[in-house]
């Protein structure tokens, strides 16, 4: 069960580093502007709060690699991030779109229930 659930942790941090590069560096671009459903104009005055955005979820990967690298003594800080993420996504969810419950919020909180099980 621990690998299961360092496998799914793995997959929440990759994701995060996704969300990072497209809220730091593609924002703007067509691939950017398509993805959020932006116009050039929206996407140009809000890139630096996207940019924020991004490394924010680059922090929340970060956080999720450095319990991975601890083995079984990173769980509580697995517990930690993973409880950051289900808790930006339900805020997101709420605040921006729906769709951030089920691309973060619910991979997030597998990832937890998996580690919380292990």
């Amino acid at each position: 069960m621990t690998t299961v659930a360092n496998v799914v942790v793995g997959l929440v941090a990759v994701l995060h580093l996704y969300f990072l590069v497209l809220e730091m560096f593609l924002w703007s671009t067509p691939f950017g502007r398509r993805t959020f459903g932006l116009t050039a104009d929206f996407a140009a005055a809000s890139k630096s709060l996207a940019a924020n955005q991004g490394l924010y979820n680059g922090f929340l990967a970060a956080g999720l690699v450095w319990g991975l690298a601890l083995g079984v003594a990173g769980a509580p800080i697995k517990i930690f991030f993973l409880g950051c993420v289900v808790v930006a996504g339900v805020f997101g969810a709420f605040t921006a779109s729906r769709k951030i419950l089920w691309v973060q919020a619910l991979p997030g909180a597998v990832a937890l229930a998996l580690v919380l099980l292990s």
